[in-house]
């Protein structure tokens, strides 16, 4: 019988000054973690930030290809409206912060239309017969009764009318979702849509978004010059300047709780024992790597949190960009891109040689479906095939391709996530000295803003002592940027199958 030796218990860290050498532990080096990190070296405490792969950022990283092509994994707009975290991120990068103007289009029956709207475009575009079904279409809406309206389909046809619906929400929502529409929430849809009414829409189309009030058609936004992993890479550097580690390639793999606490986290350079930590590990992962097991209770709602994952098809192409916006939202069902960015729009410095252009087909899929599992040469020819589809390239104009898998990309909001997500808060929460924070650490689709926005509450608690309810931060989708405390509500009727239901809860540590 072969003997495995515990692993080596790492030094202790040199004291903080407050009579505890032990240093905080940070797990995750995304958004969320990095930000703990940087604010707890800045207040003095002795911090080091664990992250599992060789790069920093997460689901917000920038992937370099070794030509100096940038890719932006989803297309990360730094639009804020709290100024906390606006003061960090300048604090950050100060002059590599840009300006950049949003462009964006839908791209609907081989035509682009603009979005944010704009009245003469969609007369333009639409053309008069269609204009007029969907104006009837819309006022037959209205003056009729409401009915039952428990899904997707039911509110917006409700609201915008079926024609303007079959138009510009079904096909686009069932991608990213994976389900149709019929089996999407009715309450889903009042969150997601709520303030960009069919009055709203048509005012900023022919008289513009003053003061950014609808807050999905805001028209500009910060980008870090190199993509947001210049970002998370300037923050990295100015841990380590005041103090503190960030270790790359170094995954928490074991947490110890004991009487209340965690006491030990090994990882494969070592053991650290930590003063404190703070954790924006995914749920189930978080919950799988607990020394002895988390109670059976637990254990078995972490098993049923599940995802939606994402992957980016990099193309490098001969020639001009292939259109100017930033990105455009696919909504021809006959393709099964859902969004596709133009990384030069936002930023230059993305694409280093001027007489190429680089785009990123962006693909919705659920971990072991066929996208998901389809090798990479394959995703290449069908990214070149749905550009030729999209009349936007030929296939012999395309370099070379990339492709970047995104796990856990958007965390499920099922028919029985809030109770899971509540059990195992209910454990969570006594424990001593530990918080979550950040997207998949609060199972919570939320934007970097408010990832961040978490992390600096639990540094307030951590080190000012206040009592912020984390799970109670501003979490609000990655569609809209209000200030508002709603819930986020569940979209699925029927709960699709996903592989994560199949894999032990272990296996991802």
């Amino acid at each position: 019988m072969t003997l495995v030796a515990d692993p080596p218990t790492l030094p202790p860290s040199e004291d903080d000054g407050r009579g505890d050498p032990r240093p905080y532990v940070v797990i995750g080096g995304g958004p969320a973690g990095l930000s703990a990190g940087y604010l707890l070296a800045k207040a003095g405490r002795k911090v080091i930030v664990l992250e599992a792969e060789d790069q920093v950022g997460g689901l917000a990283k920038t992937v370099v290809d070794p030509d100096g092509y940038r890719f932006d994994l989803g297309g990360h707009r730094f639009f804020t409206k709290n100024q906390e975290v606006n003061d960090l991120w300048l604090e950050i990068m100060g002059d590599e912060f840009l300006l950049r103007p949003r462009m964006s289009r839908i791209f609907w029956r081989g035509k682009y239309l603009d979005y944010p709207l704009k009245g003469t475009d969609v007369i333009k575009k639409l053309g008069p017969v269609e204009l007029a079904l969907c104006g009837m279409s819309y006022l037959w809406a209205a003056v009729k009764p409401k009915g039952k309206e428990d899904t997707f389909e039911q509110w917006v046809s409700n609201r915008f009318g079926k024609r303007l619906f079959n138009h510009f929400f079904k096909s686009y929502t069932e991608k990213v979702w994976g389900v149709s529409t019929s089996e999407l929430r009715a309450d889903w849809a009042a969150q997601r849509i709520k303030n960009l009414s069919f009055f709203s829409a048509a005012k900023a189309a022919f008289m513009g978004n003053k003061g950014n009030k609808i807050t999905s058609l805001i028209d500009k936004f910060q980008y870090p010059r190199y993509g947001p992993g210049q970002m998370w890479e300037m923050m990295t550097n100015r841990i380590e300047e005041m103090g503190g580690e960030v270790r790359l390639n170094s995954p928490a793999t074991k947490l110890v709780v004991e009487d209340g606490r965690v006491t030990r986290i090994e990882t494969p350079q070592g053991v650290i024992e930590p003063r404190g930590t703070i954790s924006s590990l995914p749920l189930r992962h978080m919950v799988g790597i607990v020394d002895g097991g988390a109670p059976a209770e637990v254990q078995a709602a972490a098993q049923g949190l599940r995802y939606r994952d994402f992957l980016t098809v990099a193309l490098v192409l001969d020639g001009q960009d292939l259109f100017p916006d930033n990105w455009i939202y696919i909504h021809e069902p006959d393709v099964r891109v859902g969004r596709i960015q133009n990384y030069r729009s936002w930023s230059p410095w993305m694409v280093p040689d001027p007489d190429t252009a680089c785009v990123g087909l962006e693909y919705f899929a659920f971990k072991g479906d066929d996208l998901w599992t389809m090798d990479d040469d394959k995703l290449i020819e069908l990214a070149k095939t749905e550009l030729k589809q999209l009349g936007l390239a030929e296939p012999e104009q395309v370099r070379r391709g990339y492709v970047v898998r995104v796990p856990l990309a958007y965390p499920m909001y099922d028919e029985t996530y809030a109770e899971r997500v509540a059990a195992i808060r209910g454990w969570l929460d006594p424990l001593k000295d530990f918080v979550q924070v950040g997207r998949n650490g609060l199972h919570r689709y939320n934007n970097s803003d408010h990832s961040m926005l978490s992390a600096m509450r639990a540094v307030d608690n951590i080190v000012l002592g206040e009592q912020h309810d984390i799970w109670a931060v501003n979490v609000e989708s990655a569609y809209h940027e209000e200030e508002t405390d709603a819930d986020v509500k569940q979209p699925y009727t029927r709960v699709p199958d996903t592989v994560y239901e199949r894999e032990p809860l272990v296996s991802e540590a």
